[in-house]
């Protein structure tokens, strides 16, 4: 057959046909009388071997070693081409995700596009400077608060963690999606990056909201992670939620983050309602036999000297009995504070 039914048959055009024999992929198997290339049914199955290797991805000089090369090793060639199309895939995926979020940030102009296309780029540069320039200048920017949240949850500088989660408080738009991923999140790392930016959130407009913010770190506040706990527990006592005081208690217990908890159990017991008399049944559960050792017990004495309450004084002084020095010289430094 000639080159003109060869190419209605595979599909393939007369110039590519071209193409194929200056590379060596197909070649007539000869010539007519006239000089018009001849082909055969041996040339027509080797076209459609090339157009199908093509279609996985291989180049046209793969796609020759493969039909041609007897040492080539098929199963390698196709977990690169594999490999090939995850990247690529990956980054498709990259650029639709940038896409979605200029257009969500709403860009009035073409400087608004090239705005957020720059600082979406900046945020994720290998540079940690760069990326904390860009959080910065993410403050009320088009950069929308989706990714600055994904951006601070992959961030393991903490500077650049800071700064992205100050820009993220300050944004317009609803992180609580990717936050609530990342609490979820098998990497402890990450974990902890999305407590304390949903902590550094502002709270929502109603304190007893079922929704938002507040939802989501009453939902924190029973986590696993003790340190997603801790990070709920400090952001609700802090907003005034009495259901962090059990945390907060347990943290001053074990020692974690507990001149915070200390302070926020301090803050929450001077708004009354019997608040600070739970506070002070709750640390003095801490000091049962076989609980808390000298240093937990120094802990609860430096914490009961800011609660306020004749429950509290009680304690301090039972304390100042303790067979432990440094807890008795805390408890007698705390009452004295008080007056006794």
């Amino acid at each position: 057959m000639l080159i003109g039914e060869l190419a209605r048959r595979s599909g393939v055009s007369a110039r590519m046909l071209r193409h194929y024999e200056a590379l060596g992929l197909v070649r007539p198997r000869g010539r007519t009388g006239s000089g018009y290339r001849e082909y055969g049914a041996d040339d027509v199955r080797r076209v459609f071997h090339v157009e199908s290797l093509r279609s996985l991805g291989l180049s046209l000089r793969e796609v020759g070693r493969a039909l041609d090369d007897p040492d080539f090793a098929p199963a390698r060639l196709v977990e690169e081409l594999a490999r090939r199309t995850r990247e690529r895939i990956a980054a498709e995926t990259e650029l639709l995700t940038r896409l979605d979020r200029l257009r969500a940030a709403g860009p009035a102009d073409w400087d608004d596009v090239l705005r957020g296309a720059a600082l979406l780029r900046a945020l994720g540069a290998w540079n940690a400077d760069d990326r904390q320039r860009a959080a910065l200048a993410a403050e009320g920017g088009p950069v929308p608060a989706e990714a600055l949240a994904d951006a601070v949850l992959r961030e393991p500088d903490p500077y650049v963690a800071g700064a992205l989660r100050w820009a993220l408080a300050r944004t317009d738009g609803n992180a609580l999606a990717p936050l609530a991923r990342g609490l979820d999140s098998p990497a402890a790392e990450v974990r902890e990056r999305a407590a304390r930016s949903l902590a550094a959130l502002p709270a929502d407009a109603d304190a007893d909201a079922d929704t938002g913010v507040t939802a989501l770190l009453r939902r924190a506040l029973g986590h696993a992670d003790a340190e997603v706990r801790d990070h709920a527990a400090l952001a609700l006592g802090a907003r005034g939620h009495t259901e962090a005081v059990p945390a907060l208690v347990a943290m001053v217990v074990a020692g974690r983050h507990d001149v915070d908890a200390a302070d926020a159990l301090s803050r929450l017991a001077g708004e009354g309602g019997g608040v600070g008399d739970r506070v002070v049944g709750l640390l003095a559960e801490g000091l049962e036999p076989g609980g808390a050792g000298a240093a937990a017990r120094r802990r609860i004495a430096q914490a009961l000297a800011d609660i306020p309450g004749d429950a509290a004084t009680r304690l301090l002084l039972a304390l100042t009995r303790d067979e432990d020095r440094g807890v008795a010289v805390s408890a007698a430094y705390g009452a004295g504070r008080r007056g006794e």
